[in-house]
């Protein structure tokens, strides 16, 4: 079967059989595209807060629980899986313009690289600047994989999602997910971008399965700002991670933090993110925040 160019997939205006919300003018996913009964994770944060570090580590622990673990990166830049497989790995939309989006020429080892532990591995890449929408990509890939059986036996699926502005094309992730993560520091603007992600993930949970999860907090040694946050709005944190130079340093290293010698403050933190995987694996309750007006947060954070 072909699948139809990014291009061609701009114009065309299918009637979904269930909207996005009021006012989406995103290219609209098949409803009836699903996953399977993997338990689906989708990040979100900031730019550069640290979510494919983040997302690498939570899909390494999830490993090491004994899961079949699936990272989808959905950033153009490609480099969600970079310490899980140590290189930058080919796109799907890129090994799909190569076969002229014929996806039956495709092989999975075309677009499916297996990572640090087993961790299997697939970079949706995205369009051209300008000139097309991501949630085209998003689906496609999934469309890719389940025409190659490769959700079939996953146990979990982890979407690391580009940045923080979520329009409707970076909010396809949700589509398919179980839950939502947010990623954030204990600053302003990290906790100003998850309050848009709280909009978009509620927003989102009118139409699909998809609920709130909480806020990992990384790169912060205090939690106090995003503790008056979280009890405006019912949010929760579900794990913290400090600002640690060892983290940093495995990014350079392209290794995963399970990867590198262990000392005292690693082990603590590879504890974390086992604790945070035994959690997310047994069920974490579905929040029903409520994001804040953007005047509202400056007045809680003490800015005048």
């Amino acid at each position: 079967m072909r699948i139809e160019t990014p291009h061609a997939a701009l114009h065309r205006r299918p009637q979904p059989s269930r909207m996005d919300g009021d006012g989406s003018v995103q290219v609209h996913l098949d409803p009836n595209l699903t996953i399977g009964t993997a338990k689906v994770f989708s990040v979100y944060g900031k730019g550069g807060i640290g979510k494919s570090t983040t997302s690498s580590n939570l899909s390494v622990a999830f490993s090491k629980l004994g899961k079949r673990v699936l990272q989808i990166g959905c950033d153009p830049k490609h480099d969600s899986t970079f310490t899980l497989t140590k290189s930058l790995i080919p796109t799907v939309i890129d090994v799909l313009e190569g076969v002229d989006f014929h996806s039956e020429e495709l092989r999975t080892e075309d677009f499916v690289f297996e990572g640090y532990n087993g961790v299997m591995c697939v970079e949706a890449g995205g369009p051209p600047a300008g000139t097309g929408c991501g949630g085209y990509v998003v689906g496609q890939t999934v469309k890719l994989l389940k025409e190659h059986h490769l959700l079939e036996d996953t146990d979990v699926v982890i979407f690391d999602v580009l940045g923080d502005v979520v329009c409707g094309g970076f909010a396809a992730p949700l589509q398919h997910a179980d839950r939502g993560i947010i990623v954030a520091a204990n600053d302003f603007d990290s906790i100003f971008a998850m309050n848009r992600i709280v909009a978009a993930i509620k927003a989102k949970s009118k139409n699909y399965d998809v609920r709130l999860g909480g806020v990992i907090v990384n790169r912060s040694g205090a939690t106090d700002q995003i503790d008056k946050f979280n009890a405006a709005t019912g949010m929760q944190t579900l794990a913290h991670f400090p600002d640690l130079d060892v983290i940093r340093r495995s990014r350079l290293k392209k290794s995963t933090l399970f990867e590198m010698d262990p000392t005292p403050e690693l082990l603590a933190v590879q504890e974390e993110y086992l604790r945070l995987a035994a959690n997310l694996w047994a069920g974490t309750p579905a929040l029903a925040a409520s994001p804040m007006k953007d005047r509202d947060i400056f007045d809680l954070l003490g800015f005048d």
